[in-house]
């Protein structure tokens, strides 16, 4: 995968961090069949920020779950950082996604009877960080997405936009190597949603973390390295800042 920028060049000279060959998804059986991916060839290299755009149907989703360790291909393999997730067991994945991957999709998990810093708190927790680690950290990715002054409530007395930031602030917490995000800014205003987005852009080029995201927003795309369009479960196009190829 070709990208754009000093930073990009260097990434796409190693090895991608994120790589899917022949990916299909088939749900159901018979009569029923429906192909919701098919061919699907992408790398993604590390350090960079992709966005997939597509119309609801096109397979994004679907996409997001298979990368992320979240569903099985019918058909093809997925590697992350050179290691086939179809190889792994159920508790190496659940490893996988605890400890190098952050996950944020629409239905936000947050859980109700704790506090927005006990949600983001708490993944530190169980992936074993030190107490003395753990408010400092947490602390600061809600001041990332602008939620440290609202910390202290649960999620019922947030809006739906506030607790899609508690979210995105427990999924970078522990500054995963990839962040997986599936329409991270759908619930939020133009302004914080770009100010989500630049969160993301920092920790790319302050970290190193990879970021995966969907979205329909044109104003993100142009702030993101690499667009991959999706069309009835097909990549049609793969855009960079500088150019596009199919």
């Amino acid at each position: 995968m070709e990208v754009a920028g000093q930073q990009c060049d260097q990434a796409a000279s190693e090895s991608p961090i994120l790589a899917a060959s022949g990916v299909k998804r088939v749900f159901g059986r018979g009569d029923a069949r429906i192909t919701a991916l098919a061919d699907i060839q992408l790398s993604v290299a590390a350090g960079s920020m992709v966005a997939l755009k597509g119309r609801s149907g096109s397979g994004k989703t679907t996409l997001l779950n298979i990368l992320s360790a979240l569903d099985e291909p019918t058909e093809g393999e997925v590697t992350f950082r050179g290691r086939r997730i179809r190889e792994m067991s159920e508790k190496e994945r659940h490893e996988l996604r605890r400890r190098e991957m952050g996950l944020v999709f629409q239905s936000f998990g947050l859980i109700p009877l704790m506090s927005a810093y006990e949600n983001v708190e708490f993944g530190l927790r169980i992936a074993g960080i030190a107490a003395e680690s753990r408010r400092g950290a947490a602390e600061e990715a809600l001041d990332r997405v602008g939620m440290r002054d609202r910390m202290k409530h649960r999620p019922p007395e947030l809006s739906g936009g506030e607790q899609q930031r508690v979210a995105i602030a427990r999924a970078i917490v522990h500054e995963p190597k990839l962040l997986v995000a599936d329409e991270p800014t759908a619930e939020l205003d133009s302004r914080m949603g770009l100010q989500v987005i630049g969160v993301f852009r920092e920790l790319v080029d302050r970290l190193g973390m990879t970021v995966l995201l969907t979205t329909h927003d044109p104003g993100i795309m142009e702030l993101v390295d690499h667009v991959i369009a999706l069309e009835d479960g097909k990549i049609v196009s793969q855009t960079t800042r500088t150019g596009s190829f199919t």
